[in-house]
């Protein structure tokens, strides 16, 4: 089978992988909505806003930098990390809620909806630069699964605690 440069598994496929991980955690969600499974619901939810919340801080510390170094226009991670934000604030909402509920529902729908269209972009414009720029896409691979494992490890004992 001849190599390609898409079977590669560079930083932009790593960061799309955690983008299907998500995907399928918030489809298990949109099951279980308004069931009276409420335990379930959170413990799924808190799942969700453990995988965002890292892999937000991946691509602010390590990704939107490195690439914004390369870029010469700047709007496209402006604009995304103005969406982190705003998933940050949801996130926040949705670990604060008392009550599963309705509202929580809405909370983790709004969310996946905006994940959505921050995926969207990232796949559609930022990662095709990425690749069409000169960042060393396999090394920081290499850096982000070693900041991936350090920021999960903190996360899990946090949620332990």
């Amino acid at each position: 089978m001849p190599t390609t440069k898409r079977s590669e598994a560079d930083a932009c496929t790593l960061l799309d992988s955690d983008h299907r991980k998500v995907k399928k955690l918030f489809n298990q969600y949109a099951e279980l909505a308004g069931s009276r499974s409420t335990q379930d619901r959170r413990e799924l939810a808190m799942e969700i806003c453990m995988e965002l919340t890292v892999h937000a801080q991946l691509e602010e510390e390590i990704f939107y930098p490195a690439l914004r170094a390369a870029f010469k226009e700047s709007d496209l991670l402006d604009e995304a990390e103005v969406e982190h934000a705003t998933a940050k604030d949801l996130i926040a909402q949705i670990q604060e809620a008392g009550e599963v509920d309705e509202k929580f529902d809405a909370l983790v729908t709004v969310l996946g909806e905006y994940i959505d269209h921050h995926v969207k972009e990232e796949r559609g414009e930022i990662f095709p630069k990425a690749r069409a720029s000169k960042v060393d896409l396999m090394e920081m691979r290499e850096q982000l699964l070693t900041r991936k494992e350090e920021l999960m490890a903190e996360h899990s004992g946090a949620m332990a605690g």
